[in-house]
């Protein structure tokens, strides 16, 4: 009988891990996720490493296992000459209710987003954050950490709204209703008593700006959730076509809180990576770029067989199948 390895005995034996005990626990689907190269555990901890290297974490949106190989491929050389990949992947509500033809409104329940985040965990290596929208209840909360943690997610990402859930890029065209700041910061310390490791995150997601409640709101939101909430670190969201006020909130906010990680997620807005670090982002989220990429080049490939009524020309313009079919054989055995 082999001997257990090391992962495997921190995992079944209770220990210490960033100062804090680790009961043992079960974890979900572990010979499912051995066999993408990487222990739930060990996935696990490696955002809070990518964090400590004080370099940009470069996150991209990722809606099915095939999408996750789309990222793990992805790379691409910088005027520097420096090469670059994608650090982390980012499962997006928005994602996962538009590959199902559902409105962005949560109707796309846990149980259904927890399937294809496992699709993402068995094809990739990279860390997952998860995007938990208003995360419920806290009691739901506290059973949707537990479940990704077994999972080997490295945080979840919840917002302070309230009420039937708005798409954030809608702003104030649809009603916005902020959370009571007591209220998210016991959501909040319910999600950091669930999880039994320190190493997964859990980050409060700021919707001040996007409600038009303003900067000093944002600011004080930010305050609270961390000092009160334990959340360990924010994210700050913006629906404006310039940056300024995601820079004009940093600027404030990095004076009084030097070290907690902060996310931004330029979608409405462009401006370069280097810029958003030098402005204190930690964590740069392309948050639903390659679902957006996805559909006109779907439509185009499918008007083009309805108007030739042959497939000769667009199969010059698409993946070769027998190429997919080795990606997928290739990413199965090497991982």
């Amino acid at each position: 009988r082999a001997a257990p390895s090391e992962a495997m005995r921190r995992l079944g034996n209770a220990g210490v891990q960033r100062g804090k005990a680790i009961h043992a626990q079960p974890v979900l689907g572990q010979a499912r996720f051995v066999a993408a190269g990487i222990t739930p555990n060990e996935r696990l901890a490696t955002l809070r490493k990518l964090l400590d290297r004080r370099s940009m974490v470069k996150t991209i949106e990722v809606h099915s296992g095939f999408s996750a190989l789309i990222a793990d491929r992805a790379k691409a050389r910088r005027s520097d000459g420096s090469e670059v990949v994608y650090d982390a992947l980012w499962s997006s509500s928005l994602s996962s209710s538009a590959i199902k033809g559902k409105p962005d409104i949560e109707t796309v329940d846990t149980t259904q987003r927890l399937q294809i985040v496992e699709d993402v965990l068995e094809v990739s290596n990279k860390p997952v954050i998860y995007d938990g929208d208003t995360g419920g209840l806290k009691e739901v909360f506290h059973f949707t950490v537990r479940s990704l943690e077994r999972l080997g997610v490295s945080a979840v990402v919840i917002e302070d709204k309230r009420g039937l859930k708005q798409n954030s890029l809608f702003g104030n065209d649809r009603l916005q209703l902020l959370e009571d700041i007591d209220v998210f910061c016991e959501k909040l310390q319910e999600g950091k008593r669930a999880q039994v490791t320190e190493d997964f995150m859990v980050f409060a997601r700021i919707e001040a700006l996007i409600a038009g409640a303003g900067e000093e709101e944002a600011l004080k939101r930010a305050r609270a959730y961390v000092k009160e909430g334990g959340a360990d670190g924010i994210m700050i969201h913006s629906k404006e076509k310039k940056p300024d006020e995601i820079l004009s909130f940093m600027k404030r906010y990095r004076a009084e809180a030097p070290d907690v990680p902060v996310i931004a997620v330029p979608t409405t807005y462009d401006i370069s990576e280097a810029d958003l670090h030098a402005a204190g982002i930690n964590i740069c989220i392309y948050a639903n770029q390659l679902i957006r990429a996805a559909y006109p080049a779907m439509l185009d490939i499918a008007n083009q067989l309805l108007a030739d009524g042959s497939s000769g020309k667009v199969d010059k313009k698409i993946m070769p199948t027998r190429e997919m079919i080795t990606l997928i054989d290739h990413a199965s055995s090497h991982k």
